[in-house]
């Protein structure tokens, strides 16, 4: 069976009613197109999409803004939160008069480096482990006018509320700067939001392994498995939109920001990393810190 056909199937079985292409702009965000059934059939999955390449920044000019987009057959979901049946599906983009990879797609750029280290001999797989932070606010107020400049965010852990009159009280209960790690509720507060967090990416595929709070007051960590970089790029896309996307339906608010809060723990994220050949590990040595040659000069550039 062709994998045309089988997402046809996979269409029928739950019933679709749209296909949502989705992408990754050159700042790293998630962009998507949503096309109707009745577009979709095993040709034009085959041949992929177009569309206005000119729109996204950093791109096509607006005089040969034709770009395509390519699904991949391996990569889709039923999304959770949309409220018609829709399936999801990430897509490469590619240059349409040649039908090769767009040179500024991220997706494609990722595939080309794995290509690279493979016919250079250097390795067969590649790992990575992304540990990605993020914070959680009530209230996100962002200005930039004539007269001034401001932002300020809220959450009822920060333990600048400690003495915030609140409509049913003030319970105390939050963690203190760097006091986050990671006390169980109600000092933690989000140990709800998160579990959905977790629950939504592996209803989408993802796989998943803890939930924790972070350091810092409102700050939180989802855990997911480390993969290959394709399959671990697509999953931290995820990983991000089901964080923003849960949290939009708590009524609260999701950030990646590395430092929206003064005097605490700012968000990062550790990414592990590994090359293999023949099922060896080709960072594992007897140089500094148990290194191999290769883990150094990786590690300098």
């Amino acid at each position: 069976m062709s994998d045309a056909k089988a997402i046809m199937e996979m269409i029928k079985e739950n019933d679709i009613t749209y296909v949502d292409l989705r992408f990754t702009d050159p700042r790293g965000k998630m962009q998507h197109v949503t096309q109707h059934i009745d577009t979709i059939d095993e040709e034009s999955l085959a041949e992929g999409f177009m569309f206005d390449g000119s729109s996204i920044a950093g791109w096509k000019a607006i005089n040969e803004s034709d770009m395509t987009l390519m699904p991949d057959l391996y990569r889709c979901y039923v999304d959770p939160f949309f409220a018609q049946p829709t399936l999801a599906v990430f897509c490469d983009v590619l240059e349409p008069s040649t039908g090769e990879a767009y040179s500024r797609d991220p997706r494609s750029t990722a595939k080309a480096a794995l290509a690279h280290m493979e016919s250079a001999g250097i390795g067969d797989t590649a790992f990575f482990g992304p540990e990605a932070e993020f914070f959680i606010f009530e209230d996100v107020k962002i200005d930039v006018s004539m007269n001034r400049a401001m932002y300020a965010v809220d959450s009822t852990e920060g333990p600048y509320n400690s003495a915030k009159d609140y409509e049913e009280g003030n319970m105390g209960h939050r963690p203190g700067v760097k006091g986050g790690y990671f006390p169980v509720p109600p000092i933690d507060s989000g140990q709800d939001i998160r579990s959905e967090m977790l629950s939504v990416m592996a209803d989408m595929g993802v796989p998943v392994e803890k939930h924790h709070h972070e350091v810092a007051p409102s700050q939180h960590e989802l855990g997911m498995k480390f993969g290959t970089l394709i399959e671990t790029a697509d999953n931290l896309q995820l990983y991000k939109y089901s964080v923003h996307q849960v949290a939009h339906a708590y009524g609260v608010s999701a950030t990646f920001l590395p430092k929206p809060i003064a005097g605490d723990n700012g968000s990062g994220m550790h990414v592990h990393q590994s090359i293999w050949k023949e099922g060896k590990p080709l960072f594992a040595g007897n140089g500094y810190a148990d290194l191999s040659e290769m883990a150094l000069f990786y590690i300098g550039g």
